[in-house]
């Protein structure tokens, strides 16, 4: 019996697991013209196509028919996509950029070193890029990410270089492990006028929070990044130690306007009668977050009422405009709060919350409208990206006179007013003030100084004056000698006949100018001035210096 050789993988019907052919004569080839069965030897015609081989299987081998067939095998010489598809090289420009990118997300995003074992995530990149493969985390912690945190800080570096001055905020907080951290930002003016803000550090400090402790973390923060030729001012909020700190470090310093008037508003919230009514309308928001029930009912009274969905807010002890916030949202909520507690389902559990009367609720309203000018700074302050100093003074002269009381007054609201503004008055009484009000008369928004004085504001005016005659002098000093025109220098100054006018003339060239300019400035309106700062040389010399100084408190 001759041999039965398989069928050509170009026929890939199922049948051909179970048929083949015979050799021609002299083993020239395959004889396509009859198929040979595998199981019983038999002959059948083959014209090209398999019905003749498929009914011969079901007439005779239905059994061998019904069973799964094996898979043809694959031809080994043959090239597969798994054969072909390497690993991309670590050191690769396509694995590098990828590396980088995964390290950006981890640094942009705050997300933990471990993300690179996550399923999900590895889930993802491998979608993107199968021949990639994702660095361990401990590649992460002690290679990639510390090699793109000194390539960021060298480009820091070398842009504070370029300012003429920094300031610096700094605040201390606590993680969620209770860990003591401290947090150093640095905000400058760029060459394009650009106001540039950079985190320099956020370090553990397990010392004890003391003045000194701080003001050693201070000066090696200006060492490390080269800044104690940039004369630093800097932010702080109003702690002793911070105070006593920026002393030490011999540092120009500010106190957060926004933690002065968190700290009024504080101080107003501990008037007896607001802290009951406080604690009253707390108690009631608490038992609605706390009860699915009563949060079930309340949504349905809101909905029959036709009030906006809106939960109760609780009040956070550290943020005084969530208290605010909380008077508000009950106020807004109050018949929908009422009815559920009156509600059969509620009225069980109802001597577990306070009922407020009508005089609570007239309270309320009034501690929300005696509250809202603080509410209104706070936001300004808070929503400006880059509040400025400027701000300060005009913002805290307006809030005094706002908070004086009136004959129309209640007795809470005469007690609210009174204590923001015993607060407040005993704020910004050093020797800030006159540099706050510098700030506000080289913004043009508040040149014309309208909260001081005739004499405090000519006193202020002056004081610009002489400064910008003193930075046009610096400016003059700088300018008479030029490094390699030194020589070329004095023979110009041998072939002048005329004598160089004295010193004195000179000097009061640069007065004149200064005071023209001063009183032009006065004069012009805020936009023209913005559109014509070049035809005030010496103003806008002094405006960029002040800023600089003139950064967030925030």
């Amino acid at each position: 019996m001759s041999k039965i050789l398989e069928a050509p993988l170009s026929l890939k019907a199922d049948v051909w697991t179970h048929f083949g052919f015979k050799a021609k004569e002299g083993n020239q080839g395959i004889d396509k013209t009859n198929a040979i069965c595998k199981h019983c030897q038999a002959s059948i015609r083959y014209t090209g196509n398999t019905t003749n081989l498929r009914s011969h299987l079901q007439r005779h081998h239905a059994d061998k028919l019904a069973s799964p067939q094996p898979k043809k095998t694959r031809d080994p010489t043959q090239n597969t996509l798994d054969n072909t598809t390497s690993k991309l090289p670590s050191n690769s420009v396509r694995a590098q950029k990828i590396t980088e990118s995964v390290v950006h997300y981890i640094c942009k995003g705050l997300c933990p070193y471990s993300v690179v074992e996550n399923t999900g995530f590895r889930f993802m990149i491998n979608t993107l890029d199968p021949r990639y493969v994702i660095p361990t985390r401990s590649y992460m912690t002690d290679k990639a990410v510390p090699r793109i945190y000194d390539k960021v800080k060298d480009d820091v570096k070398s842009a504070l270089s370029s300012a003429p001055r920094v300031a610096l905020t700094c605040d201390g907080w606590t993680s969620r492990a209770t860990e003591a951290f401290v947090t150093i930002t640095c905000h400058y003016v760029d060459e394009e006028w650009e106001l540039m803000s950079h985190v320099l550090q956020t370090r553990v400090m397990h010392e004890s929070h003391t003045g000194s402790n701080i003001a050693e973390l201070l000066k090696a923060v200006l060492e490390e990044w080269d800044l104690v030729s940039k004369d630093p001012a800097i932010v702080t909020d109003n702690a002793a130690n911070m105070s006593v700190a920026a002393e030490l470090a011999g540092m120009l310093h500010f106190r957060c306007f926004a933690h002065t008037l968190n700290l009024a508003s504080q101080r107003a919230l501990k008037v007896p009668a607001v802290a009951r009514l406080l604690g009253r309308v707390r108690r009631i928001s608490t038992f609605f977050k706390r009860s699915t029930t009563a949060s079930h009912v309340l949504r349905q009274k809101q909905k029959l009422l036709e009030l906006p969905e809106h939960k109760l807010i609780t009040d956070v002890v550290t943020r005084w405009n969530s208290a605010h916030d909380m008077l508000e949202r009950f106020l807004e909520q109050q018949p929908a709060v009422s009815a559920a507690l009156l509600s059969n389902e509620l009225r069980k559990t109802e001597k577990e919350v306070c009922t407020l009367y009508e005089s609570d609720i007239t309270s309320a309203e009034e501690i929300v409208d005696a509250m809202k000018p603080m509410k209104i700074a706070t936001l300004v302050m808070s929503k400006e990206s880059s509040p400025t100093l400027s701000v300060v003074a005009p913002l805290h002269a307006q809030l005094i006179q706002d908070f004086q009381e009136s004959r129309a007054d209640s007795e809470i609201v005469k007690e609210i007013k009174a204590a923001i503004c015993q607060d407040l008055s005993k704020r910004y009484m050093d020797q800030q003030k006159e540099t706050m009000y510098v700030c506000s008369a080289l913004d043009p928004r508040f040149k014309a100084l309208p909260f001081l004085p005739d004499d405090e504001r000519e006193e202020i005016y002056l004081r610009i004056t002489a400064e910008a005659r003193r930075i046009q002098e610096l400016f003059q000093e700088e300018a008479k000698v030029i490094p390699g025109e030194e020589d070329n220098h004095v023979e110009d100054k041998d072939d002048i006949p005329a004598s160089p006018p004295p010193k004195k003339k000179k000097d009061l060239t640069t007065q004149a100018q200064a005071e023209e300019e001063m009183s032009r400035y006065k004069e012009a309106p805020p936009l023209w001035w913005k559109e014509h700062q070049n035809e005030y040389p010496l103003m806008s010399r002094l405006a960029k210096v002040a800023f600089s100084l003139r950064q967030a408190i925030s």
